[in-house]
């Protein structure tokens, strides 16, 4: 029965709306209408996991092409991935501007359903339902906020898109101060909601301790790229603070924070969930191998196992020379895959990084990438805690160690952070979240919350004054469909 309702909830929003997108000029057909859907717990908890099911469409690719590939660490492989190319050399444009806002929207449009019918639904306890409010808030917080950082102003949407009215289907876009404004309303909500810090099993839904994690980001951005100051670099920290309050930990072993047998683990916060046959490869899929070059080193090959996927992009010589010696994190998120060459009598001919992380699972064979896609983890709360210390003038010193003495391990001692200037912690957290977080979203976005994209990206030290850049130009696809809806500035159509 509860697959059920997600199967027709899933109908019943594609009918009634999917957010900012053409598709909402179809008149809805079908027999499914809210007034027979909305009528039971059971239909809540179905529309909820429609929502998390949708989420897997952002989540699969898009994710990291907006959080991570802009930051150049990483260059063409043996593949050619020619739909991404212009992504990852920074080279987006009005014509070639890679993914555009759809998906989340589509997701946005499910919350949207969900906080106006739930509340009329009856719940055996007051708690369930809040908690489902608290959830379906995050989300759409959660939402916005990838898209602000990405886009910058948006059409602001918090009201379900339901039938054809095109004075609700078309809109402007809203100033992306007052995005963030609606993003911290919809985190206060939430906070309001949640009766306590607990998971559910596989931390694939929205939490409290989950949300903390959601508010210190975006507090840390509004503090230093929105002008929030000091305030807003408390309010993240006290928020990272309270999810030292939950059942969370750094597990002691790097590796299995990924691994597919221990989804759900205690370093995990938030993670969309990704489960065979009812779910796409992940990004991920391209920063593997799909076939061993000739006279592979038989030790790399051993590790990496069955070959799936495709070895479009691999790491740059500067990303590979960060990881310095000890640092177990290395070997644990990729492998350097070399060749027999004659001259040296050894395997030294360089093929390329073969991401380690996300290597999914063995299905009949065939190497299969759906690891769940984490959002927050346990580390990243250390660290945008460090942050925040760091910008407030306190120590950071113990929450970067907590994070590097794992990653050390018995070779610690010599390796750990010793507290200097501003600037150069500041440098030093960012370089930390790059070697902790690879292949996990989220470094281009740090970059530029950290200002250092002139000094870091490839591109943006020869164009230093190619600022607009910043931000992702909004496809041709969105401009067609949105009339009111106009070009970022510094594009041209």
């Amino acid at each position: 029965m509860k697959k059920n309702n997600i199967i027709i909830f899933s109908a019943l929003i594609v009918l009634l709306g999917a957010g900012c997108t053409k598709t909402l000029e179809l008149e809805p057909v079908s027999s499914i209408s809210t007034a027979s859907f909305w009528k039971t717990e059971d239909d809540a908890n179905g529309a909820l996991r429609g929502m998390y099911i949708r989420l897997r469409a952002v989540t699969a690719s898009n994710l990291f092409l907006w959080g991570e590939a802009r930051s150049q660490n990483m260059k063409q492989s043996v593949g050619y991935d020619g739909g991404n190319w212009n992504i990852f050399y920074n080279e987006l444009n009005s014509t070639n501007a890679g993914r555009n806002w759809s998906e989340v929207y589509r997701v946005i449009n499910d919350a949207n359903l969900i906080l106006k019918y739930l509340p009329n639904i009856p719940f055996k306890t007051d708690a369930t339902k809040n908690s489902l409010l608290a959830e379906t808030y995050t989300m759409r917080a959660y939402c916005y906020f990838i898209m602000g950082k990405t886009w910058g102003d948006l059409p602001l949407v918090i009201e379900p898109t339901e039938g054809y009215n095109p004075d609700v289907i078309y809109r402007e876009k809203t100033p992306v101060a007052a995005i963030f404004t609606q993003i911290k309303s919809d985190i206060s909500q939430a906070l309001s909601l949640f009766p306590d810090n607990s998971f559910l099993a596989g931390r694939n839904r929205w939490s409290k301790p989950a949300l903390n994690a959601l508010k210190g980001d975006v507090f840390l951005w509004t503090a230093k790229k929105m002008n929030g100051g000091n305030s807003d670099l408390t309010e993240a920290l006290s928020a990272l603070n309270d999810v030292d309050a939950a059942d969370v930990q750094l597990l002691d072993n790097f590796e299995r924070v990924f691994d597919y047998d221990n989804k759900g683990n205690k370093e995990v916060l938030m993670a969309n969930n990704f489960q065979l046959n009812e779910s796409v490869s992940t990004l991920m899929a391209n920063m593997y191998i799909d076939a061993y070059p000739p006279n592979s080193d038989p030790a790399a090959m051993a590790i990496i196992g069955a070959v799936g996927g495709a070895s479009y992009w691999t790491l740059t010589d500067d990303t590979r020379s960060k990881f310095t010696s000890g640092d177990q994190r290395k070997e644990l998120s990729f492998t350097e895959l070399y060749s027999f060459e004659e001259s040296t009598s050894d395997y030294t001919k360089f093929y390329g990084c073969i991401q380690r992380k996300f290597n999914g699972m063995i299905n009949g064979g065939l190497r299969v990438f759906i690891d769940d896609v984490i959002l927050y983890r346990y580390a990243d709360v250390l660290l945008m805690k460090a942050e925040a210390q760091n910008a407030l003038s306190q120590d950071p010193s113990a929450a970067i160690n907590a994070v590097r003495k794992r990653a050390f391990g018995s070779n610690f001692v010599g390796n750990e952070f010793v507290a200097g200037s501003k600037d150069d912690n500041d440098n030093a957290i960012l370089e930390e979240r790059l070697l902790e977080f690879l292949y996990e979203g989220k470094y281009w976005w740090d970059i530029l919350r950290f200002d250092k994209a002139s000094e870091l990206i490839p591109y943006f030290q020869d164009n230093p004054s190619h600022t607009y850049k910043y931000l992702w130009p909004i496809s041709l696809d969105i401009l067609s469909a949105e009339p009111k809806v106009i070009q970022n500035p510094g594009y041209t159509n």
